[in-house]
């Protein structure tokens, strides 16, 4: 099935036989879809998403929440922290380029315990119990 972008290109306003009404229940589109339009970004949302992606472009391992303590510290613009999230993932789709935890990873410096059941077979009821310490 075509997105609703898609769909909506296919609204002809000027056709004299299907009505936009018609049209819109034949694409299975909501009417109001049809006539809405977006306001856009003001003219500060414009100017914040500039100076982060200029910031971005010399510091790519700047999350969303380092990027709005610089703009607060170095350029002095009151603006709130769910803003700036909002402009730098949702709007402008950036991430940073952080390597993750590596939590499946073993350190080399940890001594490794030999499985002391690999031969055993259990093959009765209450013949190996285990249990897990880890969380």
């Amino acid at each position: 099935m075509k997105s609703i972008k898609e769909r909506k290109s296919l609204i002809d306003k000027a056709n004299k036989k299907l009505s936009i009404s018609k049209q819109c229940e034949l694409l299975n589109l909501k009417r109001s879809s049809v006539y809405y339009r977006s306001n856009g970004e003001s003219d500060l949302n414009l100017e914040l998403m500039r100076l982060m992606d200029e910031h971005y472009l010399e510091h790519p391992y700047k999350g969303a929440e380092q990027m709005y303590k610089w703009l607060i510290r170095a350029k002095k613009y009151a603006v709130s922290k769910n803003r700036i999230e909002r402009l730098y993932y949702r709007v402008m789709g950036l991430r940073s380029i952080q390597p993750g935890p590596h939590t499946s990873k073993r350190c080399k410096a940890h001594k490794v315990y030999p499985y002391l059941l690999r031969e055993l077979s259990a093959n009765r009821p209450n013949h190996v119990w285990a249990t897990d310490i880890t969380y």
